[in-house]
């Protein structure tokens, strides 16, 4: 049954640390009418990200409050005056944190869905997505693995690091360590995805249980691919071979807090090593995502790889599912599914 309201996500109050739901409010309007040139999209699966939470703190080019909040979101075309987009096309966009948006094929990274038989729509906002694609780059472009070299990625549990503990390996990985936030995620590293070694962060400091699991490498590590910062990327500088590269994704450990912390500690390493370090903003990539769909979709669809993901069922519960992914609830990429 076709439905006459929209219900939207509106960031309400900045936080102070650590987000909480009253920074929030749902809101309700009209299902709006494609204007020429726009479409209208009826989503169906919603990305809640980590840099999301970036976005949160009022700097320039983050939320504004009391509007409809920006996110990556797969969706069915019900109406269009684009002639570029057709009722009942699947397509990719960034007007997120919404049941309904209009958008315009090429703007804001709109684009139609190729549509490979045997791949779950999950897989575009996941391995074949944003998460994806910052890991490919991250592997491929700024920290060039070659196989047969050793890899350490911190917060390997998550949306990017899982992807990346899968390319990794596609690429020829020789031994792939990963680190998370609780031994079931360990379990799941090692025991489901196949990591080489894992190690749960809070059981010690991150520099030495790293320095452990390389020993058995030959003590030392190729590439980092980092999501965390501070005592993670101070930890990966020790155990990082000469000439070892590091691409930095993200810092978990300062979204809600200092972005200012004591770690890193040891970077004239960096120098003496003659160590490479380099960020990844996925945005200066998006002309690999035609790449990145021709090589993992064979994979997916032999079942060598997966998904992984975590899904909430419900757009009422968006902002649960973000703050949820914000404390380490997902296994992989968090989800929220609002449609069928």
């Amino acid at each position: 049954m076709t439905t006459k309201t929209a219900h939207a996500v509106h960031q309400i109050a900045r936080p102070a640390g650590f987000p909480a739901a009253t920074d929030f409010a749902r809101t309700s309007f009209p299902v709006p009418q494609p204007a020429p040139g726009t479409a209208l999209v009826e989503n169906i699966l919603l990305s809640v990200d980590p840099y999301h939470r970036g976005l949160m703190d009022g700097r320039e080019g983050g939320f504004e409050l009391n509007s409809p909040l920006e996110g990556r979101t797969v969706g069915r075309v019900t109406a269009s005056r684009d002639p570029g987009l057709a009722e009942g096309d699947l397509v990719f966009h960034r007007e997120g944190w919404r049941t309904h948006s209009l958008v315009t094929l090429g703007r804001g990274g709109t684009r139609r869905l190729r549509g490979h038989e045997g791949v779950p729509l999950e897989a575009y906002l996941s391995i074949l997505g944003g998460t994806g694609l910052t890991a490919y780059a991250a592997l491929t472009r700024t920290a060039a693995l070659r196989a047969g070299e050793d890899l350490f990625v911190s917060a390997a549990a998550g949306g990017v690091g899982t992807a990346t503990g899968h390319i990794a390996r596609l690429l020829g990985a020789r031994r792939i360590i990963g680190s998370a936030g609780s031994a079931a995620k360990v379990r799941h590293l090692t025991g489901t995805l196949g990591f080489d070694a894992a190690f749960d962060y809070h059981d010690g400091p991150v520099g030495e249980q790293l320095a452990e699991a390389a020993a058995v490498s030959g003590g030392g590590i190729d590439v980092y691919v980092d999501n965390v910062g501070g005592d993670h990327l101070e930890g990966a500088i020790d155990v990082l071979r000469e000439y070892g590269r590091i691409a930095w994704v993200g810092g978990l450990s300062m979204y809600n807090g200092d972005r200012s912390p004591a770690a890193p500690r040891n970077l004239f390493e960096v120098v003496h090593k003659s160590l490479r370090l380099e960020g990844v903003l996925v945005s200066n990539h998006t002309g690999l995502q035609d790449e990145l769909e021709d090589f993992l979709v064979p994979h997916l669809r032999s079942g060598r790889i997966s998904t992984d993901t975590t899904v909430v069922q419900g757009f009422d519960r968006t902002v649960e599912a973000f703050l949820g992914m914000l404390g380490g609830d997902n296994v992989g990429k968090m989800l929220v599914r609002i449609g069928g």
